[in-house]
């Protein structure tokens, strides 16, 4: 938790708790699954909570919006947003049973209420949400066209869109979109050399 409460100081005793319980029980989950490799487990809290939780640097969910997790994998980054904003409804999605399962034995583990984990391909989806966030899933076109009809038009704030974490030169995979989107490079806020080539990219609806 040091890396975490480094820059989320303000974290309250539910958010910590939850937090280090997941750090706790994520490992021994998946060693049956494999959702993340057996030499990157040894970086979940750098690797995959505090990279999943730099959506929030930029976007802090208000209470009663909703967000997709497209391609939520075992449960990245969708988890430890939720337990960053528990007023935040979140739906996390996966084409894959045993990762939803895994995300749902997580969820139960953690007594997040503010998620709910469907089994589905995401472009079969019906709902719809005032934000996608998703990791490591697809290229950003693709994952755009598969997403887009999921996301509501406007919102209270003028915000709503597509925000993905993503890592190395982007210019190519962005193509036409480069225009579009806005990037946020991770390393702006976390100091590590892991994050140095990491960055947000948000197209907004």
């Amino acid at each position: 938790m040091e890396l975490i409460r480094k820059y989320f100081p303000g974290l309250n005793g539910d958010q910590s708790t939850q937090l280090e319980k997941l750090l706790k029980v994520f490992p021994g989950l998946n060693q049956h699954i494999n959702v993340v490799s057996r030499k990157d487990i040894e970086h979940l809290e750098e690797r995959h909570i505090l990279h999943s939780l730099s959506i929030a640097k930029k976007f802090p969910f208000s209470p009663h919006q909703t967000v997709i997790d497209a391609g939520t994998g075992g449960g990245f980054p969708g988890i430890p947003l939720a337990i960053l904003f528990p007023e935040t409804r979140f739906t996390l999605v996966d084409s894959i049973g045993k990762k939803i399962r895994l995300v749902n034995e997580v969820c139960t583990l953690l007594g997040l209420e503010n998620v709910k984990a469907v089994h589905t391909r995401v472009e079969e989806m019906d709902s719809r949400a005032d934000f996608v966030v998703s990791r490591a899933v697809t290229a950003f076109p693709k994952l755009y066209l598969w997403t887009n009809p999921l996301i509501r038009p406007g919102g209270n704030n003028g915000s709503n869109g597509l925000i993905a974490l993503k890592g190395g030169d982007l210019t190519s995979e962005l193509g036409s979109l480069l225009k579009r989107v806005e990037l946020y490079p991770i390393s702006e806020w976390y100091q590590e050399s892991f994050f140095s080539t990491k960055s947000i990219v948000y197209l907004k609806k």
